[in-house]
């Protein structure tokens, strides 16, 4: 499995932005596919899961201003984040739970900027 993530940029407090990570490969395989993030200095952290279910889990940090979502046509899951903060800049890392329920393929990581 290949992971493509794109969407990041930079963004004034307040603002949104739209994450996408599209996979290739053998996409029937994968359980749930998340999004993480990386502030600097810091660990890395999952924010939101979408589970082959269609199932959603979110961190507390970002519940009620991020979701996730997907697209299985496209083999895409999206990120949608509202209401960004300082405190939102990572970067931001697309991964799937293939082929056992870890999240063991990554794609590239794309850098979000919150400016204050």
């Amino acid at each position: 499995v290949q992971l493509q993530a794109s969407g990041g940029g930079l963004v004034q407090s307040g603002g949104s932005l739209r994450l996408s990570c599209t996979a290739s490969g053998d996409t029937a395989g994968i359980n749930a596919m998340a999004w993480y993030r990386q502030p600097p200095g810091q660990q890395r952290v999952l924010i939101a899961a979408i589970h082959k279910s269609g199932g959603t889990n979110y961190a507390d940090s970002v519940k009620g201003r991020f979701t996730i979502s997907r697209d299985v046509a496209k083999n895409s899951v999206y990120l949608q984040m509202n209401g960004l903060e300082p405190e939102d800049t990572a970067i931001y890392s697309c991964a799937a739970a293939y082929p056992a329920y870890a999240y063991n393929y990554w794609g590239k990581g794309t850098l979000v900027t919150v400016s204050s």
